[in-house]
């Protein structure tokens, strides 16, 4: 009877303590900590996918049928402005030359002798005006064969880098026919497309910049040394897109840019008013952000943000959220929807000064 007892008095005990650990740890895991966005004046970094140019970049033709005679460069290397690159045979063009030097000979010895016929009233000076006719053609005949034959040397137009060499020596080449092509690189271009809201702040914002400044990330993920500015926007935006197209300008002294390459521009942005909550208080379902609200009644309710922007931590929220909403900070992972909760309000400010943001 006695052993009953203690063995009773024994399981009262372990009960008694077993429950109560998971009371407390229920009502522990119950307790949330909440915040709210935070509105403040900032900017953000916003990086674009963009097409790098050249800032000349031109296809170098053929301007006469012929069989390449001579090649002077290869594939890479830089040539200067008016160095010879290919040549044509110009024997054909050389005897229309020639030929049209002859016939302009004959033509000034008929004028002549007309004079002295027209001095000595043998024929009327309408007779001359002919002659001085067939003489300014031949003259014009000489200048176009000088032309044709002067398109049989192909220069560089200005300095610059020669790219793939399609054809070879001895090739017969169709007029128009593709040589090589000459670029430029010791600027380059950058084009990237703004949407219009982007847009819209960029030119807003633009004379308290300071400058108009933007970072090129190459496609090794790597930043180009030199920074870029921003020169132009386009005139119209794209309807399907909704895009305008910004073009930015980079020195580029070690050549390291090449006609073609991707890379991606960091333009900062600056933000009024911009509201903004820890990157943390979201979750992610299919793309798309959530953080979890909390109404008047202390119960959760996910819903569906808009991000229009990201800082170190943070998010830049463009739609979803106002300033006064209540939003969860900690418990995010194990908090459903329709949950009554108890939590702890941690102020906005404080809550992004322990997340050590720099903002303007």
């Amino acid at each position: 009877m006695k052993r009953i007892v203690m063995f009773t008095g024994l399981c009262a005990f372990l009960c008694h303590t077993s429950c109560k650990p998971k009371e407390e740890v229920k009502e522990e895991a119950s307790k949330y900590t909440v915040t709210s966005p935070l509105v403040i004046d900032t900017s953000f970094t916003k990086d674009y996918v963009s097409q790098i140019r050249s800032v000349k970049n031109i296809e170098i033709r053929s301007q006469e049928k012929g069989y390449l005679q001579s090649i002077y460069v290869d594939e890479g290397q830089f040539v200067k402005a008016g160095q010879l690159l290919f040549r044509l045979m110009p024997n054909a063009f050389q005897a229309e030359l020639t030929k049209a030097e002859a016939e302009a000979k004959a033509a000034e010895i008929e004028l002549q002798n007309t004079k002295m016929l027209v001095e000595k009233n043998i024929v009327s000076k309408n007779e001359q005006a002919v002659a001085q006719v067939k003489l300014d053609q031949a003259r014009a005949e000489i200048a176009l064969a000088k032309l044709h034959l002067s398109f049989t040397e192909i220069r560089a137009p200005f300095d610059g880098t020669i790219d793939r060499l399609p054809k070879k020596i001895g090739s017969l080449l169709e007029e128009g026919e593709l040589l090589t092509t000459l670029s430029d690189n010791s600027q380059m271009y950058a084009y990237f497309n703004v949407s219009e809201p982007e847009y819209l702040e960029y030119q807003t914002n633009l004379k308290t910049r300071g400058d108009n400044q933007v970072s090129l990330l190459l496609a090794n993920n790597k930043p180009l040394q030199y920074k870029g500015q921003v020169e132009t926007v386009e005139g119209e935006f794209d309807n399907e897109t909704g895009n305008i197209a910004f073009r930015a300008k980079f020195p580029n002294p070690d050549k390291l840019l090449k006609n073609g390459e991707t890379g991606k521009v960091l333009m900062t942005m600056p933000l009024k008013n911009a509201l903004i909550i820890p990157q943390k208080a979201t979750y992610e379902i299919q793309d798309k952000k959530y953080v979890f609200v909390i109404d008047k009644n202390n119960v959760v309710k996910s819903r569906n943000i808009t991000i229009g922007g990201e800082l170190p931590d943070l998010y830049i929220v463009e739609n979803g959220l106002s300033a006064t909403d209540r939003i969860l900070l900690e418990g995010v992972q194990r908090a459903k929807d329709d949950d009554k909760i108890s939590y702890d309000y941690l102020e906005p400010k404080q809550v992004v000064s322990q997340l050590k943001l720099k903002a303007e």
